[in-house]
């Protein structure tokens, strides 16, 4: 069976935030590194060569493939604010509807700019995402769409 292509590495999260490029991208990242590290109580740690990743879980799919990955985390890409883990607790539907300005995809939830958001609402999500990402049993969350 093929390895996972994004595991964990031992390049700083710090140094990727300060190398990103867009001024505003690089600032919303420095907030999301103290708001995801302060509320999970993790480290941040990068799990390729784009990923902050913040705790991590084991999942198994039907297929028997099974693996780790990080429970919840962001990716300050070029258009916009990747962050993972954060719409698949019981009860992050009403959160999603209060966030502010956002898109949902199979597994990300993509912000724009900080700016956009309820940073108060933004947090309730993170703390219910590595909550629930870390306590739940998770047989595929990503053949679910």
């Amino acid at each position: 069976m093929a390895e996972n292509k994004t595991a964990p590495t031992s390049e700083s999260a710090d140094a990727f935030v300060n190398a990103v490029e867009h001024p505003v991208r690089r600032a919303d990242a420095q907030v999301l590194l103290d708001l995801f590290e302060d509320l999970t109580g993790q480290p941040p740690v990068m799990w390729g060569p784009s990923i902050i990743g913040f705790g991590s879980y084991h999942y198994q799919y039907a297929s028997g493939r099974e693996g780790d990955a990080a429970a919840v985390g962001f990716s300050p890409r070029k258009g916009t604010l990747a962050l993972y883990g954060l719409t698949y607790a019981p009860g992050s539907a009403p959160l999603l509807e209060r966030l502010g300005k956002h898109k949902t995809g199979a597994a990300c939830l993509y912000v724009n700019k900080l700016a956009d958001v309820d940073l108060a609402v933004l947090r309730a999500l993170i703390s219910l995402g590595y909550k629930h990402m870390t306590t739940a049993v998770h047989e595929s969350l990503q053949s679910r769409y």
